[in-house]
């Protein structure tokens, strides 16, 4: 009933059952925000918001039959978003899905900050990190995570990432981007070596890999 009035109000919606089946959705998809209960069987929502901090930023609001001062405070230091006891009116769920997606949104203009999975690029410093560590980038790396995260879902050419960050005409000779490319992706996957990030589309070049979640 909660996932049918939240996609009624427009929103792709993935419901999981169980703690342990949301949290590995969490890890290997890209969600907006996730509604999250407390009592979930295998492992408990508070444990399940607990990983999500570890490695993401995505709005949590938590859903519980709790209706404690003491509680709502734990799980907002834990890193909760918003906290809705139940019994609950489903028009207010929405209204709260809204508001925090806006905030969300808004904070994400302001700081330039792009995520995908695990990893967190801010554009305006610079960085970019996956489960909070952060990664030693050489500025033309940075630039092609850049092109890829700012624009996901797009296949770039060797000729479009070269003409974009390189500012000069394409021969043909494709070294400096294979080159590039590699290293990312080795320095990618000592991160995080059980996450993909790039994907060769071939015949075509290179984009993030596209998640069925996303």
């Amino acid at each position: 009933m909660l996932a049918e009035a939240v996609s009624d109000a427009g929103y792709k919606v993935q419901t999981a059952y169980t703690g342990i089946e949301g949290l590995n959705l969490i890890k290997n998809g890209t969600y907006d925000l996730v509604l999250l209960d407390i009592m979930l069987p295998y492992k408990s929502g508070d444990e399940v918001l607990k990983e999500i901090r570890s490695f993401s930023q995505t709005p949590v609001i938590i859903i519980s039959a709790k209706d404690m001062i003491g509680t709502k405070i734990d799980l907002l230091k834990l890193g909760a978003d918003d906290y809705i006891t139940k019994p609950f009116d489903l028009g207010e769920v929405v209204a709260r899905v809204e508001a925090n997606l806006r905030r969300s949104h808004k904070q994400e203009q302001e700081s330039k900050v792009f995520c995908y999975k695990d990893m967190l690029l801010n554009e305006s410093t610079k960085r970019v990190s996956i489960n909070d560590n952060e990664l030693e980038l050489t500025a033309k790396e940075f630039m092609i995570l850049e092109m890829l995260i700012k624009y996901r879902g797009k296949v770039f050419t060797k000729e479009n990432l070269y003409k974009s960050i390189w500012q000069d005409e394409y021969f043909e000779d494709d070294n400096a981007i294979k080159t590039h490319i590699s290293n990312l992706r080795s320095k990618l996957k000592k991160a995080n070596p059980d996450v993909d990030y790039i994907e060769t589309v071939w015949g075509l070049g290179y984009r993030l890999y596209k998640d069925s979640n996303a």
